[in-house]
């Protein structure tokens, strides 16, 4: 039983929502959002990633950091760059990729809930990335990132969504090659429908924005001990959310590159992967992209190879074992390239499905020894993983397109 209710969103005027909306804070570094933003002092990355306006050699982690980040956000709202709604209200979000759409209702979600593990986790959070989202959220009083969280679909729910969708947006906007349309939903029996539609819908699933879900709980909890008689009520109980459908996601491949064999010659490593896989040269064009789970792409010496996994390698029971991000991690990654953690370890890179196998090859090229091209993990997979209440390995989904930072904020 989740609780999601409407709120009172602070968003951009209709003239300037497609120069305020700008990527997650957390796809592009600092120089990358300096780039971005010349020229354009409404995007969100003056407050997503404030050190921006800040002299280069800053520590992102200054206090000063935040504080501009708050400064920037409260100017833009004096300024009337923002405007908020008078009464509480969800929202559609809607975005459209390579002609494949996306809607997903905007709204709050409940921290008691995430604490409560009726919003599932599958992921594991690093303490710097929490600690860096709970002071900007500190700091700003407010909500800036859409935590991007999926559901089982319900049919009164898309009724409503088919609806709301035949009215005029207040935006409509294309950026990236994405289209962005946001719509308002008023009508009070939309919205207590909307309520009661979650409420039955039983849990709810972090798809991507673990460290925002995470941060807008503890300060949730740091308001909470800060006022003794908090109702439940307050906004701080409360953290900004987009739901989608689970049957409108896709998830796209997360692929790997390694900078060399762990000291294997070229022959001693194809003779090991033998013993795991089904090697095939493959001799096509291009590159080879996996077609079925269990099966992998790897570029190494100029060629592609079709791997297939030998089926004693992995647990067909087990949700984890079964993933291929997990039988390439066990069966290659550690034992053999000796990757004991992925997360920290220098000599491997990850490449979302968005660049292309074409990035693999060129990542090699440039220095890198070896390429795995990864079939995607399911939405499916992701779900059976948060139900069991187990953890997916790093790296294991990637989310496109990616939810635009700025369209919604919410106050605590």
């Amino acid at each position: 039983m989740a609780v999601v209710r409407p709120f009172r969103a602070i968003r951009p005027t209709s003239e300037l929502a497609d120069k305020v909306a700008a990527l997650p804070y957390d796809v592009m570094n600092s120089e990358e959002a300096r780039q971005m933003v010349v020229g354009n002092p409404y995007s969100f990355l003056h407050v997503d990633k404030a050190e921006i306006d800040l002299p280069p050699s800053i520590d992102h982690y200054d206090k000063k950091v935040y504080e501009k980040a708050r400064d920037n956000l409260n100017k833009m709202i004096t300024d009337g760059v923002y405007i908020q709604d008078e009464k509480p209200c969800f929202y559609l979000y809607k975005q459209v990729m390579d002609g494949r759409p996306q809607v997903g209702i905007v709204g709050c979600a409940s921290i008691d809930d995430y604490m409560n593990n009726v919003i599932k986790k599958h992921e594991l959070t690093r303490a710097d990335k929490e600690e860096d989202r709970v002071n900007h959220v500190d700091y700003c009083n407010a909500n800036t990132g859409p935590i991007f969280l999926t559901y089982k679909a319900r049919g009164a729910i898309n009724a409503i969504v088919e609806k709301t969708m035949a009215q005029a947006p207040v935006y409509d906007f294309v950026s990236d090659g994405v289209q962005n349309t946001v719509w308002v939903i008023t009508d009070e029996a939309d919205i207590e429908t909307i309520g009661k539609e979650f409420v039955a819908a039983g849990d709810l699933y972090i798809a991507d924005g673990h460290h925002r879900c995470a941060s807008a709980a503890r300060v949730g909890k740091m308001r909470r001990e800060q006022n003794p008689g908090y109702t439940g009520e307050e906004e701080f109980n409360y953290f900004l959310a987009v739901l989608f459908p689970d049957e409108q996601l896709y998830i796209m491949d997360y692929n790997r590159v390694v900078k060399d064999l762990n000291g294997l010659s070229d022959e001693e490593f194809m003779e090991k992967m033998k013993g795991m896989f089904h090697i095939k040269e493959y001799c096509g064009e291009g590159q080879y992209r996996p077609e079925s789970k269990h099966t992998f792409g790897m570029y190494l010496n100029d060629k592609w190879y079709i791997l297939t996994a030998h089926g004693d390698i992995y647990d067909p029971n087990d949700p984890v074992d079964q993933l291929d991000v997990s039988i390439l991690q066990k069966n290659v990654l550690d034992p053999l390239l000796g990757i004991k953690d992925p997360r920290t370890d220098s000599r491997i890179d990850f490449i979302g499905g968005i660049r292309g196998l074409g990035e693999l090859e060129k990542r090699v090229h440039e220095g890198m020894k070896v390429a795995f091209a990864m079939y995607p993990t399911s939405i499916e997979e992701l779900i059976n993983i948060a139900d069991a209440g187990k953890i997916m390995p790093p790296k294991s989904t990637w989310f496109e397109p990616k939810l635009m930072s700025g369209l919604f904020v919410h106050q605590l």
